[in-house]
């Protein structure tokens, strides 16, 4: 099994930005623990802050691998193209936030990729990756 999670802009930053809200570990540190815990699944990492890159990133991945876990940041609110490639592919797609986007302000609380994936999992830190990753590997067992 290939799970791809692809972040979007300042995820780059997890683990030095604003750590009372996400936390100091780092996508690469989450990714192997990832890979520790899964060690059946192949686990693809991708970030990017740049909206055309990731739109190549998910229309790739979205036909390579069994499953995307996407974090698209502040392109979640408005970015009508990363919908549209989300909707595109043939794989499951669940939607991460590590920080709880209904407790922050107003325009946070509206996600156009929301719609397109299986699910959505906010608030819970960077155990919303797990959780998803689990999710995921139980849906290609069935």
């Amino acid at each position: 099994m290939k799970i791809a999670i692809i972040n979007g802009p300042n995820l780059n930053l997890q683990g030095i930005r604003e750590p009372e809200i996400y936390g100091t570990t780092t996508f690469p540190e989450l990714v192997d623990e990832l890979r520790q815990t899964h060690p059946g699944t192949e686990i693809l990492y991708f970030q990017s802050s740049i909206e055309g890159e990731l739109v190549d990133i998910i229309q790739q991945q979205g036909f390579a691998a069994d499953g995307l876990i996407v974090n698209l940041g502040a392109y979640s609110h408005y970015s009508i193209a990363l919908r549209d490639a989300i909707a595109a592919i043939p794989v499951p797609c669940v939607e991460v936030h590590i920080s709880n986007i209904f407790a922050r302000e107003e325009y946070r609380h509206h996600s156009l990729i929301s719609g397109v994936c299986r699910g959505v999992i906010v608030g819970l830190g960077l155990k919303g990756y797990a959780l998803a990753l689990d999710y995921l590997a139980k849906q290609k067992a069935f």
